[in-house]
């Protein structure tokens, strides 16, 4: 890690590169790049790493996620429901990571855009069931929209009673329209994304920043843990893990789902078992569509593999559920302690309040659990569904294209923008309609294994948490609930190596534990998790819940009290610290370590 002053971060016009990545900037597109004509007012700017969103090295196709969910949360801030006192964010791709700065409204229009948004947000509020529903039509319309597109080799020729029929668009049309609409109909899923979710958050920030002039000294968890225990849809996929390993044992099947290596094989093993294997596989395939469009990722990596994709996933994690429930042991969420917990709070911080006081905090409250729900439910919808469907639909044009000769691996177009992916699909439909062999047969086979060294070198080394100058202080409240990003969080981030000390952060999920440290780097580490173990992680994902039946706590690089760590985390009754900055490279395997949500912090015992 670069050595940072006590009063800023590196400057990213001055950051050193890692050995290998030389000509890295010319894969991203110019306006994802810190550029020399604007290097002053960029080094004095405050950029936050976003890794809870974007944890590995981003190759060039995959900033799609992003400039479209950037855009997308500037367009509903800024344009639509004029968030009162912030426009979007600035997003810059450095070294292969994401960093973004929040634009804040001058101080002089905050006053004249609240009025508007209490007006626009206040009618979503007032109509939020009609109008959720009509935005669940929207997401599946999109989703069978983009299951709809194919992208079909082209033929050697045209059949005879085509020419018969007269000439009209053809397979070549029907491929460069096919992607255009795939791009198209990604940036609206991205659209679809933000239309309620900034509404969920500023219903929860009304609600909290009233708590707080009610409550000056209650804590932001308090607060968190009085909209906590609710039924999401975020979380069907797991419940429907956790019905099915219950299945296997009402229809003595579970013999077949406890081997080691789960698979396929399992669930040819489950067909050949008779009726009781086939009632089960039956149960699988309903929860399969649409609950296991889901992946351990974050949806916003080519490389995230899709339950339905890969049947492993799941029957791993319903084998564990099958053990456990094999030791006599518990898997359900404790919903009914929970809600019990969340009421018994509310009601003491109700009981502090004047009389005629109640009513309002009633009102706020009810607003904030009607919307919190959704805070993690689009989830579901946009991240692992639509976004599941348009990676699968993306690979697809990679083999056709690898098919052709362009690159030599099925998932090499990745390494390619989205444009230049556009400009290679027109040198391939242009070689097929010619007869010649398309320039990129040769041009993209060494520039895509230049680029994918590259990648491997970005890779390397972990990025810092930020970039830029200290902020004179964090007020954008969604950097401060989303992100975990305020004064204090950036203080500890210039404290100095916590290694053989502790860390701070938020806390987030309320609780302490104590056990050996696991650090997960992706979804592809999970399988290493051990009974007992902590996970540590640049973030998680909402998908790792059936992972945390293993674990006695969780701990993140970054992420706020709304954060998916931290609301997964309350939900699942597990001790978590999120925002802490740099435990995943501070803290090793093994090395016993100490959480406690309660306070926020993270001591290192050995």
């Amino acid at each position: 890690m670069a050595t940072i002053s006590h009063t800023g971060f590196p400057s990213p016009y001055e950051l050193p590169e890692p050995p290998g990545v030389e000509g890295w900037r010319r894969l991203y597109p110019y306006h994802l790049l810190f550029q020399a004509a604007r290097r002053e007012a960029d080094e004095s700017a405050f950029w936050f790493c976003d890794s809870q969103h974007w944890p590995n090295v981003i190759k060039p196709f995959e900033t799609i996620g992003v400039d479209f969910a950037v855009k997308c949360l500037g367009e509903y801030n800024t344009r639509y429901f004029l968030v009162p006192t912030s426009y979007g964010l600035e997003r810059r791709i450095h070294q292969g990571y994401c960093y973004l700065s929040p634009v804040p409204v001058p101080a002089d229009r905050v006053a004249e855009r609240t009025s508007e948004f209490e007006r626009r947000a206040g009618h979503y509020f007032g109509h939020w069931e009609r109008l959720l529903a009509n935005w669940k039509r929207k997401v599946l319309d999109t989703v069978r929209e983009l299951e709809a597109i194919r992208f079909a080799p082209l033929p050697a020729t045209r059949s005879v009673e085509e020419v018969k029929a007269g000439a009209g668009p053809d397979d070549s049309d029907a491929l460069l329209t096919g992607y255009d609409r795939l791009i198209a109909l990604c940036h609206r899923g991205w659209q679809h994304h933000f239309e309620f979710l900034n509404l969920g958050y500023a219903a929860y920030l009304d609600f909290f920043l009233a708590c707080r002039r009610w409550f000056p000294d209650i804590p932001d968890l308090g607060i968190a843990r009085m909209v906590q225990g609710v039924e999401m849809e975020l979380f069907r996929p797991d419940e429907e893990l956790k019905r099915l390993a219950k299945l296997a044992l009402e229809l003595d099947v579970e013999s077949r789902l406890t081997t080691a290596d789960p698979g396929p094989h399992t669930l040819e093993a489950l067909a050949a078992c008779g009726r009781p294997g086939r009632d089960w596989l039956d149960a699988w395939d309903a929860a399969r569509d649409p609950w296991f469009n889901f992946t351990s990722g974050n949806g916003f990596y080519a490389s995230d593999v899709y339950w339905r994709d890969d049947p492993s996933l799941p029957l791993g994690y319903i084998r564990d559920y099958v053990l456990r429930l094999l030791r006599g042991e518990m898997i359900d969420r404790d919903l009914p302690g929970l809600v019990a917990e969340r009421e018994r709070i509310t009601g003491e911080y109700r009981a502090l309040l004047d009389p005629a006081e109640r009513p309002a905090f009633d009102a706020k409250l009810s607003v904030a659990r009607q919307a919190y729900p959704y805070v993690e439910n689009h989830n579901f919808y946009i991240e692992h569904w639509t976004m599941g469907v348009f990676w699968r639909k993306a690979r697809e044009l990679s083999r056709l294209l690898r098919c052709a000769g362009f690159w030599p691996a099925d998932e090499d177009m990745f390494h390619l923008t989205r444009d230049e992916v556009r400009e290679a699909l027109f040198d391939h439909v242009n070689g097929w309609a010619s007869g010649s062999r398309p320039m990129g047969c040769d041009y993209w086979p060494p520039e895509v294994a230049r680029r994918r060294r590259i990648m491997v070198a970005l890779a390397r080394r972990r990025p810092e948490p930020a970039l830029g100058v200290l902020p004179p202080s964090v007020t954008e409240p969604f950097t401060i609930m989303l992100w975990g990003i305020d004064e204090e969080r950036i203080r500890s981030w210039l404290g100095g190596d916590p290694a053989n000390g502790g860390l701070t952060g938020v806390p987030a999920s309320p609780g302490t534990a104590e056990g050996p440290a696991r650090v997960v780097r992706g979804p592809q580490d999970l399988f290493l998790v051990q009974e007992g173990e902590i996970i540590v992680a640049s973030v998680t994902a909402p998908s790792w819940a059936p992972v945390f039946g293993k674990v006695r706590a969780a701990v993140t690089d970054i992420g706020g009290v709304m954060s998916h760590a931290a609301i997964v985390c309350r939900e699942y009754s597990l001790p978590a610290v999120t925002g802490t900055g740099s435990a995943s490279n501070v803290i090793a395997t093994g090395r016993r370590i100490r959480v406690d949500g309660t306070t926020g912090t993270v001591t290192i015992l050995d």
